[in-house]
């Protein structure tokens, strides 16, 4: 029995669900709070939806994976040799996968492509080495330039350039690498790019 002040659209799409989910849930307060099946759905009331790769009704009810978890960290582990492709397009790529949960980087073209609408931290650390010049690496979402980070002292062997932040990224945003100055010859082992989806709106 639902009691009378849960009764509404969001409680009777609940009760309809839960016969579709192993586990408990638990009501809001109102019908603007989550609620949550535990293990495997989670209910959002919602009057003004997103399009966030969630199930949305026509009464602004939101179905999504409750263990929907989006990560990614790559690594350089060998340095690298300027190609035709990287010499045109300036990207930074990467050899190895540390973490992939999602599946939504991919390692071939060095990109992270979002599946949801949401806020997510990047970072990256980009090392040149034996290279008496200043280089520029560019974090880029689609294609324009978000943050930047340099390297150039000329008196070290080793430096890297690195940086991070908490963006706003849309469903199927594009987020990668681009070395804007310098050059990529002999450089880039031991580098990384990392980014999660810190939570989704």
């Amino acid at each position: 029995m639902v009691p009378s002040r849960y009764r509404g659209p969001c409680a009777v799409l609940a009760l309809v669900l839960l016969l579709g989910c192993d586990s408990a849930f638990c009501l809001g307060q109102n019908d603007t709070e989550p609620i949550v099946l535990e293990g495997k759905c989670l209910v959002v009331c919602d009057s003004n939806p997103s399009s966030d790769g969630g199930v949305t009704s026509s009464l602004g009810i939101s179905v999504r994976s409750a263990g929907a978890k989006v990560a990614f960290s790559a690594v350089r582990g060998t340095n690298h040799e300027p190609s035709d492709m990287s010499n045109t397009s300036m990207t930074i790529y990467f050899d190895q996968v540390l973490v992939n949960i999602g599946n939504h980087f991919d390692l071939k073209a060095s990109v992270f492509q979002a599946p949801r609408r949401g806020i997510y931290s990047f970072s990256f650390h980009v090392v040149k080495v034996y290279n008496r010049q200043t280089i520029q690496v560019n974090l880029m979402q689609n294609d324009y330039p978000v943050i930047s980070a340099f390297a150039g002292d000329q008196d070290v062997t080793r430096e890297a350039a690195s940086n991070g932040v908490l963006l706003m990224v849309e469903r199927e945003d594009r987020v990668s690498l681009k070395l804007e100055r310098g050059t990529l010859m002999g450089g880039w082992k031991y580098s990384t790019f990392s980014g999660f989806l810190v939570f989704p709106l």
